[in-house]
């Protein structure tokens, strides 16, 4: 791409097409603010898809510092999208009465970029392609075809020597990654003679960091919905906090949340 010059801030920003891009249904005040909401979520989404890429790339080339750099900005962006839901949870559920009828079968599970970041991070499962687009649906089984981002972490710690069995390192990658004593076992040589593994340390560090702020982003998901909604179906009749209750035991990198009770 070519590099050229702008001289007026909104165009740089394209802001007339962002900021006449909230169109609410409803008269309701609180609309608005629904609204940005999630339209601002999707932007971190994609700047988060970004980086993830960026790390990946730099994994797989083993050349860690871009990767960590990049996992890092993620992990500051998840604590952005955390502290979202305490402006969305200023709205009563009186308020979201209002004008939630007026979604239709439109549900935030739709999101094609936050299923994207799951699948990228390593959870497997393609029951989230049913209902997609045709071209959302090619996009993400495109992502299921490829290592996560924990797969491409245990390819280069078989690749610095740390062997791991070879359905870890050479499998199906459409399929989720099973708890395996290779990488467990690989995790605690890294994490018992850390001057050597210094930069692999590090990279488990910040996985670590990246997994627990997504813990904390689908917590407050779950009880922002909860205190909105309670127990009823969520938005396209979807479980609502049931759902979101039972996302809270998924766990993208098990190896490395065990190891801690190993060492």
């Amino acid at each position: 791409m070519t590099d050229r010059l702008v001289d007026e801030y909104g165009t740089y920003l394209r802001l007339e097409r962002i900021l006449d891009a909230q169109e609410p249904l409803s008269d309701h005040h609180d609309e608005t603010m629904f609204i940005i909401i999630h339209q601002a979520t999707e932007l971190w989404l994609k700047l988060v898809l970004h980086e993830i890429d960026h790390a990946k790339v730099n994994i797989a080339a083993d050349d860690l510092g871009p990767a960590l750099k990049a996992l890092a900005r993620v992990a500051r962006i998840q604590h952005v999208l955390i502290e979202s839901w305490q402006v969305l949870s200023t709205m009563t559920p009186t308020d979201y009465l209002e004008f939630r009828h007026l979604f239709g079968a439109a549900s935030g599970l739709q999101s094609v970029q936050y299923r994207a970041v799951e699948f990228l991070l390593g959870r497997r499962d393609q029951r989230y392609l049913r209902g997609q687009a045709a071209g959302e649906r090619a996009y993400l089984s495109r992502i299921l075809e490829q290592p996560s981002l924990y797969d491409d972490a245990l390819i280069l710690l078989n690749r610095r020597g740390l062997v791991l069995s070879e359905e870890v390192v050479d499998r199906d990658w459409s399929q989720q990654h099973e708890v395996n004593d290779s990488v467990t076992a690989a995790w605690l040589t890294v994490y018992r003679d850390v001057d050597t593994y210094w930069d692999l340390y590090e990279l488990a560090e910040k996985l670590v960091d990246l997994e627990h702020a997504f813990s904390r982003w689908r917590y407050e998901h779950y009880k922002t919905v909860h205190r909105i909604i309670g127990h009823k179906r969520g938005s396209g009749g979807t479980t609502g906090v049931a759902y979101l209750a039972s996302a809270l035991e998924f766990t993208f990198f098990p190896e490395l949340w065990d190891v801690r009770t190993q060492l």
